[in-house]
């Protein structure tokens, strides 16, 4: 027999999982430009532009 879906809890389920992977990636993408930016010295602005 086979089981009755439960469309709530799978949409549920599949939108925490895009929300979690963002947020990860998120993460990920912030972590390498603040720790740039601390390696920099202060004058090192202009050079970037």
């Amino acid at each position: 027999m086979a089981r009755k879906p439960n469309y709530d809890f799978e949409r549920k389920e599949r939108e925490r999982l895009k929300a979690e992977k963002n947020a990860a990636r998120a993460k990920a993408k912030a972590k390498p430009e603040t720790a740039d930016a601390e390696q920099r010295p202060a004058g090192d602005e202009a050079a970037k532009q």
